[in-house]
């Protein structure tokens, strides 16, 4: 069973990793068929006397597994992505009837949540995600981002009449970047939108069982919400109820981040074995009580019964994870052996919910939940498996904790860049408070929603938020470093597995190398002279990462993403960690509007920054923009003023403003992108130009300062996203580059890259890059002059079948 498991696992994941899927389901089947009729014609040719070797029927059957879960998973896929949405469709108002699904989430004023569509509406998907935002115009609809949502939430099963539109799924790609096309997937979800209007209420009952679920999982919410005071933490206890994390705020989540205690806050296999825990016991002590009862069934297999069945109700309003499934499945095995009386080893029953979730959701294997969850019940089995004396009692505990956090370190790196260094210290403390005290009591409030028991849950969750919150301030709370390459981080796992076997075993002395190595290693950087440059996707905005030998540069900090984040928490903060910066040496931000300095605050209150460069701000509307973009006390240095400076054998340099302050009537436009800070990064093969938003006007003046030949660039970043106000023909001629690219938003309103201007820049023999269809570009500027320029597209470098579809 194991081996079996292991093998659909390998054929699942490499589904996950194709570019197309053409002709995979067939051949993952026809794969399937081979090796059981080897298999069968060996034994045939055998004889009864002479088995098949062993190892020979261990690969065969591996190599058949492995070919179910190429069959499995490419069938899946095909079917899923089969629910699409008509392209015709695409930006049309339509008329939709359907049920809400799942807990919808409050965005801003409004409203997230997914629809499960009636299938009256030909080309359209069975089940869509949408936002409800109120009216631009209605009272307070852009109003403050912390207020409730104005628009009455959609309850679970009800059944509405929607004017919608629609988009297939797409999500920013960049490298080490979150794919939320593939999360899309995983969940069924095969178009996303935008309610127009009211809505109408056609139906509140729900219809089906699981919406019935979710309907339950809402009023628990609801009324534990209710019971509880404002602040403290509500949003963590209606987690560990119902799986609802949107009331965690984001300092939360970066407490938890950094002491490594995030499993505690998710409902995971831990709850939901002390939900079968309680269950069991409680049903075992009274049947104790009953001696009819006893007759009719052992005290065992009654416990059993009652444990699996509250797992079961819990593990429904937790919504059904992966972590939880893979608890419920655990259960739901040791049960059945229970009542016909096998003993099943432990990793034999890890394998089932291992094959199960894999069968139920093939997608799984892109979460780092699933990687997590099932890791650290391997490495439970290990440690508490095999041995002749188990460690028992705290001895037993802090050292499967221990366990847990040095093994998962390979995992965490490849994941998340980090890893909590203090995060045995933060479990030995949380651990037992959550596990005994505050789940319990949530556990108890769910059917009774009492101040009662929410209070002292409360009461305690603050008091481990206390404890906490002074580890995760510390600098050595969490060490983080770039993203493994695949040899270096399999090596990091082979040596967590020998470190994890007997004392005694052979080659455990060599697993500490090479932890270290994976600890200490360094993506290379550019030569001296050569630089590398990555225009980031970022949507409707702009964020350009400059790298040299030994220094770092960030030009522009792209936009704001709805009231609660923005580009860099999601983008930018993600991909320089996973690259290696851990400091910047420049910031440059073109102008204080938002698409290019809206996560400007975010940015340098998470790394530090050496020196900010930004416009000056010329009179009280901009002074009051660049205050609310930059964190207080943070001034920025004028661009305009600024020298130009080398770092190790690259130039860069301010071309505009000019260092006088222009006139007022020189600038152009309500937003002053004609004052928009201009760089030029010169290396050895070429020069990258970054011209902000500026115009036609601020493109004359730029011209008309600067020599002829001085502006010439291998690659531009054309100004405002491609508008047709800007990239005019004397621009075009005077910089001549090999490459431009557009940094705009999939679909965006404005219509940027323009056609004029994409023609334009084609003409003058440039070829044309766009962030919106084709991900982050990567830009390698060699450290001699004969190799040149090299850019490369983030969805061209690492597709996927799932990519755009």
């Amino acid at each position: 069973m194991r081996t079996i498991a292991l093998g659909f696992l390998a054929g699942t994941l490499l589904v996950q990793s194709v570019d197309s899927l053409d002709g995979l389901a067939v051949a993952g089947w026809l794969g399937v068929a081979l090796a059981v009729g080897l298999r069968a014609a060996l034994a045939r040719v055998s004889g009864a006397d002479e088995a098949v070797p062993r190892w020979l029927g261990i690969a065969l059957t591996t190599l058949a597994a492995l070919a179910a879960g190429v069959g499995w998973a490419a069938w899946r896929a095909e079917v899923r992505l089969g629910d699409e949405l008509a392209g015709t469709l695409e930006g049309v108002e339509l008329s939709l009837r359907g049920r809400v699904a799942g807990l919808p989430r409050a965005s801003g004023p409004g409203w997230r949540f997914e629809l499960e569509v009636e299938p009256d509406t030909p080309g359209v998907p069975g089940l869509v995600q949408l936002g409800w935002r109120p009216e631009r115009g209605d009272a307070d609809a852009d109003g403050d981002p912390g207020a409730p949502p104005m628009l009455p939430m959609p309850r679970p099963g009800e059944r509405w009449a929607l004017a919608v539109r629609l988009g297939r799924p797409h999500g920013l790609a960049n490298p080490s970047g979150f794919d939320y096309e593939a999360w899309l997937l995983e969940r069924g979800v095969r178009a996303t939108g935008s309610v127009r209007g009211s809505g109408r209420l056609l139906d509140e009952r729900p219809a089906t069982l699981m919406q019935h679920v979710h309907r339950l999982r809402g009023t628990v919410r609801e009324r534990m919400l209710a019971a509880l005071p404002e602040g403290g933490q509500r949003g963590l206890l209606v987690a560990l109820a119902v799986g609802d994390q949107q009331g965690i705020d984001a300092a939360g989540w970066e407490i938890f981040r950094r002491t490594g205690v995030a499993h505690l806050v998710s409902i995971s296999g831990l709850h939901v074995a002390l939900v079968a825990m309680f269950c069991g016991g409680l049903a075992g002590m009274v049947w104790r009580r009953l001696p009819a009862l006893v007759l009719r069934m052992p005290v065992q297999r009654a416990g059993a019964l009652a444990g699996l069945a509250g797992a079961t109700v819990y593990a429904l309003l937790a919504g059904m994870g992966v972590p939880v499934l893979r608890a419920w499945l655990m259960l739901l095995v040791g049960a059945l052996a229970l009542f016909v009386g096998r003993r099943i080893a432990p990793s034999r029953v890890l394998a089932v919910a291992l094959l199960v979730v894999l069968a139920v959701d093939p997608w799984a294997v892109l979460s780092a939940g699933f990687w997590l969850s099932f890791g650290a019940v391997a490495v439970i089995l290990a440690v508490l498996g095999g041995r002749v004396a188990a460690p028992a009692g705290w001895r037993g505990a802090l050292r499967v904790q221990l366990a847990i956090s040095f093994a998962l370190v390979p995992l965490l790196l490849a994941q998340f860049q980090s890893v909590p260094l203090l995060s045995p210290l933060a479990n030995l403390i949380a651990i037992p408070l959550v596990s005994f005290v505050v789940t319990p009591l949530v556990l108890l409030a769910i059917p009774w929603p009492t101040p009662l028991l929410l209070v002292p849950a409360d009461f305690a969750a603050g008091w481990m938020m206390e404890f906490l919150a002074p580890l995760a301030a510390l600098e050595m709370a969490v060490v983080e470093r770039a993203v493994p390459p695949p040899w270096l981080f399999g090596g990091a796992l082979a040596a967590v597995a020998m470190l994890l076997l007997p004392r005694a075993s052979p080659g455990r002395l060599v697993a500490p190398a090479l932890l270290a190595g994976l600890l200490f290693w360094q993506p290379p950087r550019p030569q001296e002279g050569g630089f590398r440059a990555w225009v980031l996707d970022v949507g409707q905005g702009l964020a350009v990462h400059v790298q040299t030998r030994a220094h770092d540069l960030l030009y522009d900090s792209g936009p704001p993403f709805g009231s609660a984040t923005d580009a860099a928490e999601r983008v930018i903060l993600p991909w320089l960690r996973a690259a290696g910066v851990r400091r910047l040496d420049r910031l440059v931000l073109s102008h204080a509007d938002s698409d290019h300095a809206g996560g400007a605050a975010s940015l340098l209150g998470a790394m530090p920054v050496e020196a900010v460069l930004a416009g000056q701000a010329r009179d009280a509307r901009e002074r009051a923009a660049w205050a609310a973009r930059l964190p207080q006390g943070r001034e920025p240095v004028d661009c305009a003023r600024a020298s130009a400076w080398e770092r190790d054998g690259v130039r860069f340099e301010v071309l505009h403003p000019a260092p006088e302050r222009l006139p007022r009537g020189e600038v152009s436009g309500a937003h002053d992108n004609d004052a928009s800070c201009v760089l030029r990064v010169s290396g050895v093969a070429g020069a990258l130009l970054l011209s902000g938003d500026i115009g036609t006007v601020a493109e004359a003046q730029l011209i008309a300062r600067h020599p002829a030949g001085s502006l010439s660039a291998a690659v531009v970043v054309s100004a405002h996203h491609g508008s047709r106000s800007s990239s005019s023909p004397g621009l075009v001629d005077a910089t001549l580059p090999e490459h431009v690219i557009h940094s705009a938003g999939h679909r965006n309103s404005f219509g940027h890259p323009h056609p004029e201007v994409w023609a334009r820049w084609a003409q003058a023999g440039a070829r044309n890059w766009r962030t919106d269809a084709q991900g982050a570009i990567a830009l390698e500027f060699a450290a001699s002059p004969e190799e040149g320029v090299e850019a490369s597209a983030e969805r061209a470098t690492r597709p996927r079948y799932w990519h755009g579809r």
